[in-house]
């Protein structure tokens, strides 16, 4: 049957354009709809309860197959505030089902619920306004966080430690006063937030307190995750709360960026494969599942009706919690045309939602022939979508898959040229800087400052700060999107019990994942938060740092040093109006390096020690830069 899927007989007939798949409200009626063909028998089961230890079945409704697979029933809005299943029968096999297609759920996500969701709109919601209009991805400088890391730690006593109201709070002081939390992320700057996986997923029980995950599981894909909610026992709470975070994001000046998971769930006992057995997973040749993507399953993005799953998907999202932008995990794993339908839905509701992911060539068995992956491979066929500048992260820092490989900062001149090819948004794949999200860490393997001293055995404090510094000044100096990730300007490390460094902490838990607010209290990490917070509004005062393509870098870019030290010329005169051009030097090496300047007078705006975007001190003829550092120059 997995093979008669992705036939053209199959597509036509069972292939369906409508957007009303789920619950709907109309007035004094609610309609369900769900998409399953070849059923012989679709009924309504419906609960009082979202818990599925409560399984007693108050009413069974059976439903009718209308058009193109689609079953649907109608009921009245006395079942507003209801639960229900889906009961499928084929043959002698009777399946029970959540609704794939569920916007409200409730504990653990195992039952769904009849939600109008116009309830669930904070104070204000409808004159919610994005703070990014009118910029582009260039522009960006995205904070990559999870939810719970941001406000569990003790220092900040936050009333709602871990969770989306958490984010909300304003007024959240560390131990010695200094701004954590909301305020915190005002001050530095960023223009997004990048909320790592928000919507359900099954790797956590919703009943512990103390549950831990990334999110990258997942279990319902149009409903917030409960376990950053009050109460995930309500429906209603964890869709309010959300949503009553992102409105606050936005008064505060911070777009929201979604993390979405397409290319697995968390099981194959994923309620879409209860009611169309294996639609949704790609098959390898002996019948099991394709797992190109390591977490058991890859989800056929190739078919139609899954490619339209997914797009409605991104695009409710987009509509319903105004997201401003989305990053797709494992975005080599989806094909390029799936991708593209999904950005031509986001458009009809806003064409500045950006879209970036993770552009890995992975291996997968895609179930029809021609089809082409949304890797870096075929990044010129994607429409307005981004990918991770991996070039330029290895190339600072050394393979993260190589723990004790030296990267640029650690002064292996090797990777001159990928660091170079940063600068111009310009890694083997990329024809245009609104393609490329440059960073240097993220939430997966090390974190930078982990990195480093496993790159650099018997480094020192002072050394890693200064490695760390140059890497920023890197960063913040190359044309395309900007993503930290978060408490990398606040020398993050990830260290267990045994004082081993934590490679990827998906399961690790609060003591390992938590931002360590107090922190800040120490003068070397409120240091280099004030160094990023600098370079960040140096970036944001310099249109030519955010040229928009390709031929603006090429023309405007002139780089007069490559031998491991790095000296390059921003032609800013016809981008800014009060600067001519901009001087930008690294130098990895172990000694001070004297650098000629081109003539006339110059303002040093950033060293080894601070960023002072007015350049107050005055050079000419040239500058001394400091070993294991950089320097920037504005005329």
């Amino acid at each position: 049957m997995n093979e008669e899927y992705s036939t053209k007989e199959f597509e036509e007939k069972y292939t369906y354009d409508g957007d009303d798949l789920g619950v709907t409200f109309d007035g004094e009626s609610i309609f369900l709809r769900v998409w399953a063909p070849g059923a012989d028998e679709v009924s309504v089961l419906i609960f009082e309860n979202g818990d599925i230890s409560e399984d007693k079945v108050q009413e069974e409704i059976t439903m009718e197959c209308v058009k193109n697979g689609v079953w649907q029933s109608e009921l009245s809005s006395d079942y507003e505030g209801k639960y229900y299943d889906y009961k499928v029968t084929r043959g002698d096999s009777v399946s029970i089902a959540c609704d794939p297609y569920a916007k409200a759920v409730g504990i653990n996500g195992d039952r769904a619920m009849l939600l109008n969701l116009n309830k669930t709109n904070p104070e204000g919601w409808e004159n919610d306004k994005k703070p990014f209009s009118g910029k582009k991805i260039t522009d960006a400088v995205i904070y990559e966080m999870h939810v719970r890391d941001f406000t569990i730690d003790s220092s900040v006593n936050a009333k709602y430690a871990g969770k989306f109201l958490g984010v909300c709070e304003t007024g959240l002081k560390n131990s010695g006063g200094i701004s954590a939390g909301m305020d915190y992320l005002k001050e530095l700057g960023v223009t997004h937030v990048h909320l790592l996986p928000i919507a359900d997923y099954g790797s956590v029980d919703e009943h512990d307190e103390n549950a831990y995950n990334w999110g990258y599981d997942p279990k319902n894909y149009n409903v917030p995750e409960g376990t950053y909610s009050t109460n995930p026992a309500d429906g209603k709470a964890r869709i309010y709360e959300l949503k009553k975070m992102i409105k606050t994001l936005h008064d505060n000046g911070i777009a929201v960026i979604m993390d979405v998971v397409y290319n697995h769930t968390y099981e194959t006992s994923f309620c879409m494969n209860k009611i169309v057995p294996d639609y949704f997973y790609r098959m390898t040749p002996d019948g099991k599942y394709s797992d190109g993507s390591g977490c058991g399953n890859d989800v056929a993005t190739e078919r139609s009706m899954v490619r339209k799953f997914i797009a409605d998907s991104v695009k409710y999202w987009a509509e319903e919690y105004h997201m401003d932008g989305f990053r797709f995990d494992l975005m080599g794993l989806i094909d390029v045309d799936t991708m593209n339908a999904v950005r031509e839905a986001v458009d009809k509701v806003d064409k500045e939602i950006i879209m970036y992911g993770e552009g890995w060539d992975m291996e997968t068995e895609v179930s029809k022939p021609g089809i082409l992956m949304a890797n870096q491979n075929n990044a010129d066929k994607l429409n307005r979508i981004a990918l991770f500048n991996d070039e330029l992260r290895d190339g600072m820092k050394g393979s993260v898959f190589e723990y004790d490989e030296k990267g640029y900062i650690s002064n292996n001149t090797k990777n001159t040229k990928e660091v170079l090819n940063g600068v111009m948004a310009a890694p083997l794949w990329s024809d245009s800087p609104q393609r490329v999200i440059n960073y240097v860490s993220c939430h997966d393997n090390h974190t930078l400052f982990d990195k480093m001293e496993l790159a650099n055995p018997g480094i020192t404090f002072e050394e890693k700060i200064s490695q760390n510094k140059l890497a920023a000044l890197i960063l913040f100096t190359c044309q395309g999107g900007i993503l930290i990730h978060s408490g990398e300007e606040l020398m993050r490390t990830k260290v267990d019990d045994e004082g081993n460094f934590v490679h990827d902490s998906v399961r690790a838990g609060d003591k390992v994942n938590s931002i360590k607010w107090d922190n800040l209290n120490r003068e070397e990490y409120y240091d280099m938060y004030t160094y990023y917070k600098n370079l960040i509004r140096f970036r944001a005062l310099h249109p030519s740092l955010r040229m928009e393509n390709s031929e603006q870098i090429k023309k405007n870019i002139k780089v007069v040093q490559d031998d491991g030290v790095v000296q390059f010329y921003v032609n800013a005169s016809g981008f800014e109006k009060d600067t001519k051009q901009i001087c930008v030097i690294y130098n990895p090496s172990e000694d001070d390096v004297q650098i000629e300047l081109e003539k006339g007078k110059w303002k040093l705006c950033c060293d080894y020690k601070s960023v002072d975007c007015d350049g107050k001190r005055e050079l000419q003829d040239s500058v001394t830069v400091r070993k294991a550092s950089g320097a920037i120059l504005v005329q």
